[in-house]
Order: C-alpha cells, then sequence, then structure tokens
C-alpha cells in the first residue's frame, strides 16, 4: 500500500465550501465567452437524463452557471465540430472529446466483461457496425428499432448490439436527437489524434482523479471517485501520483485532497443565486453535499407520489455560497408554477423568488405561480416578492 504523505494545509469547512463552489463555477465571475463548451470543460462530465421539467438537465447545467443564456445554442454547442462524445463516466454523461483516450481503462473493462443484462443476438453487432459504415450517423430507431416490446429495457437485437459498441468504443453517441441517440462510428466522430486505446489503466485513472480533484477543487476519497465513478481502490492506486495534495478539512474527519491551483489564491468573488439541477455535478454524492452545505438532497422522481417529501423534480436553491431550499417545479403554458417549495428561514425569500423568475424567463414563462410553501407563513411573504420584482 502506498504511504501518502501527511497534509501541510488545513483548511476550514467553510474554506472548503468556497473551494468547492469555485471549482464548480458558482463563485467568482463566469467565463460567458467560453459558454457552454467552457463549462463542460471545466467540470469535465456533464449528466445526461430523461426528465424534463423546465429543461433537460444537460441545458440546466451550463444555465445555472451563466444564466440565461439562447438554449437553442446548447445542444450545438455540446455537438458541433465533433467537440464532445458521450460515455459512462459518473453516469451517462457529456464529455469534452480530448478525454477519449482517457476512457480507454473503462472501453477496455467492457470488452472483458462475462456477465450481460441483455444477450447479444448472433449477426447483430456486425451488422450494425456495416450498416452505420454505410448509412451512419443513425439513431437505433433507423436501424431497425430499439425496443421489442414497450417495456423500457426490453431491447431489440439492434439496440442490444449498438449500445454493446457504443461500451466498447467501436460506436460513439455524436449527438441527442429528439432524445435518441444518433450513432456514428468512432473512426469518422473522434478525431485521428484522440482515436486510440494507447494508454494503460493506471495512466487513464491518473488523468480522471486528478480532473475530479480540479472539478472538485477538495475531496475525500469517496467523493473522488463518486464524480467519474471509479472504485476507491482505483484512487488508491493513482492518487500520489495524481498531482492531487493531501489537506485536512475541519469537521470532515477522513482525509482529502486538493487541487493545488484551488489553494493556490483564496476563492473570492460575487455568489451565483440559481436553481440547480438534482443531476448537477456540485450536488452528486449526498454525503459531500450533507458535509459541505449541511443539506440532505434526494431525487424523488422514481419515488411513490405519497412517500415524497419535496417533491418530483425539487431543485435546491442556490444563494449566498448555501444551499437555502428547494423548489418543485413545473409549467403550465406560460406559467412557471412552484408546486411546492420548501425554504430553511424567511431569509431565503428574495433569493428564492430571484431563482424562480430568472428560470422563468429562460424557460420563456412571463409569470409564477406559487402553489405550497412547506412553512405556510413563508407563502404570502414569497408571493409579495415575485410580484414586487414581476412589477
Amino acid at each position: 500500500m502506498t504511504t501518502l504523505p501527511r497534509p501541510t494545509t488545513s483548511l476550514t469547512a467553510d474554506d472548503a465550501r468556497r473551494i468547492a463552489l469555485r471549482a464548480q463555477g458558482f463563485l467568482g465571475a463566469p467565463d460567458r465567452r467560453a459558454g457552454v463548451r467552457g463549462v463542460l470543460r471545466h467540470l469535465g462530465a456533464v449528466q445526461l437524463d430523461t426528465i424534463s421539467v423546465l429543461a433537460r438537465s444537460h441545458e440546466l447545467v451550463p444555465y445555472a452557471r451563466l444564466g440565461a443564456l439562447a438554449r437553442k445554442t446548447v445542444e450545438s454547442a455540446y455537438w458541433k465540430d465533433a467537440h464532445a462524445f458521450e460515455y459512462w463516466s459518473h453516469a451517462a454523461c457529456i464529455l469534452p472529446i480530448e478525454e477519449w483516450p482517457h476512457f480507454a481503462f473503462r472501453r477496455r473493462a467492457y470488452r472483458n466483461r462475462p456477465h450481460w443484462h441483455h444477450e447479444l443476438p448472433e449477426g447483430a453487432y456486425d451488422q450494425v457496425v456495416k450498416q452505420l459504415r454505410a448509412e451512419g450517423p443513425l439513431t437505433a430507431t433507423e436501424l431497425g428499432g430499439a425496443k421489442k416490446t414497450s417495456d423500457w429495457w426490453d431491447w431489440s437485437g439492434t439496440k442490444v448490439a449498438v449500445e454493446r459498441a457504443l461500451m466498447y468504443g467501436e460506436v460513439v453517441c455524436v449527438e441527442r436527437r429528439g432524445w435518441k441517440r444518433l450513432y456514428d462510428l468512432a473512426e469518422r466522430a473522434v478525431p485521428q489524434a484522440l482515436l486510440h486505446d494507447e494508454l494503460d489503466d493506471a495512466e487513464c485513472l491518473r488523468r480522471l482523479v486528478r480532473l475530479a480533484g480540479e472539478s472538485l477543487g477538495v475531496g475525500t476519497r469517496a467523493d473522488i471517485a463518486d464524480y467519474h465513478r471509479l472504485k476507491g481502490e482505483q484512487v488508491d492506486a493513482v492518487i500520489a501520483d495524481s498531482g492531487l495534495v493531501p489537506v485536512e478539512v475541519e469537521g470532515w474527519g477522513k482525509p482529502a485532497w486538493a487541487d493545488p491551483l484551488a489553494l493556490a489564491t483564496p476563492p473570492r468573488g460575487r455568489h451565483r443565486t440559481t436553481l440547480l439541477s438534482p443531476f448537477d455535478s456540485l450536488i452528486w454524492e449526498r454525503a459531500r453535499t450533507e458535509r459541505i452545505f449541511n443539506f440532505t438532497h434526494r431525487l424523488e422522481a422514481y419515488v411513490p407520489k405519497p412517500k415524497r417529501v419535496y417533491g418530483y423534480f425539487a431543485m435546491p436553491v442556490l444563494a449566498g455560497g448555501r444551499l437555502v431550499g428547494r423548489v418543485d417545479p413545473a409549467r403550465e403554458g406560460a406559467t412557471l408554477v412552484a408546486k411546492q417549495v420548501t425554504l430553511d428561514d424567511a431569509k431565503a425569500v428574495p433569493a428564492v423568488a430571484q431563482a424562480l423568475i430568472e428560470a422563468a424567463t429562460w424557460v420563456n414563462c412571463t409569470d409564477v405561480r406559487v402553489e405550497r410553501v412547506e412553512a405556510p407563513g413563508l407563502r404570502e411573504p414569497l408571493v409579495r416578492e415575485l410580484a414586487r420584482v414581476l412589477a
């Protein structure tokens, strides 16, 4: 086992929180010139998800950092000019194209995987590759159909084959079209200089651990492992050579590592006030979110409705570098509906109103309606504040 150096830097809990906020793009002036592409590179990964309430999560992530940018430009910013690819990182994520070589370790692991949920029909893999070579890029529907029945996971042989090719790295998702993956051959979609699996596992892991540390600013072993869904032992094997430095954080009770550049200058600047996607990388890991923000975050979309506490797609509200409440939103025509609002205290009312109005403007809503506030005494102050700002 590698012996790690003892921490020489101690951080307060507030230091760590501000470092994390700056690393995630929520503290300091945003780089608007770099836009969506800059956010992607800064974060290293942007999670995709099927749920769309205000917008899909990969749209909400740059919005939360840059404000009400033109939505129609988001998709092209991700995908145009072979700028990004989709692959399995923290989950299904959009990743900067230059990181393709560093996921070679995962492609190799998939190729060597002995058991799969779906059985691959004989000949289906070669047929998919042949069809993509001749006609691609194509969706699974265009390849012959994605499902055998209406059941979500009852994939057709074609869908099994093209997803297997995606995991192996022979095929790439080059765009989402109407939420369907658009597949093409990697040899066409990935720049030739990047199209290789030459890096060994250790080099891949070192890079991803370093990227996770930079994107988090400071994190524990579990935080760093979770960012790209690495195993703890994979982190252990390379962290000493990753360029991250060991630090001690007040109240964390576990060893932590930081990006040395994050320690070089104190985090200062303007805090962003915004609604966060439940899939935002600031709050990916529940234990980290509780440790840094004293805030319990849980997506309840897959929880039976009677058991939900905060709502179907409750979005945490970030203000002043704190998570101050939650909003479960919906849209009805040109009205953004706050179906349920949960506030920590009355001081959060102006920030929640600001976050709701900016979000409404972004999705072309002209009104905001509040249905339920968990603390009934705060409903009228919130409604008044919304009316004041909207007037």
